[in-house]
């Protein structure tokens, strides 16, 4: 299943003991790493320092390893796409799923998207040093 750049061993590790339909959390500085997601979720800190790594870094990464299903992020309080979530979707548009499908992009708001993130289908939870706010995206992982 992992076909890509990717070097983390931890998070070569999870991706790969992940299956079809299990989610992907990659979360910015300012999320509740360890409260809003599963307990038994492997948690992989790469927030070394503000801005260390990129939210759109580890995105690319773990697209190019796993195929990825759909992509659900947090909308902001007025119920948009912030400029991170913009960014990452133009610079993941080439990307495709099984079949040579587009990635499917949908949102929730931040109470419903933190309700989806403690699922016991979240594998995985990614602590990026991204501190700009809403940068939170959940991956579905499809079927190479």
């Amino acid at each position: 299943m992992i076909n890509g750049p990717l070097l983390h061993p931890q998070l070569l590790h999870a991706l790969a003991a992940a299956g079809h339909g299990a989610r992907v959390l990659v979360a910015d500085a300012l999320y509740p790493h360890s409260t809003a997601a599963p307990a038994n979720a492997t948690r992989v800190y790469l927030n070394l320092c503000e801005g260390m790594v990129p939210a759109l870094a580890v995105m690319d990464a773990v697209a190019q390893s796993i195929a990825v299903e759909e992509i659900t992020f947090m909308a902001t309080a007025e119920g948009e796409a912030s400029d991170s979530v913009t960014e990452c979707q133009r610079h993941l548009a080439d990307h495709r799923h099984a079949g040579g499908s587009e990635i499917t992009w949908s949102s929730l708001d931040r109470w419903a998207f933190y309700a989806a993130c403690r699922e016991p289908d979240v594998c995985l939870v990614v602590a990026t040093g991204e501190r700009r706010p809403y940068t939170n995206f959940l991956l579905t992982i499809g079927v190479p």
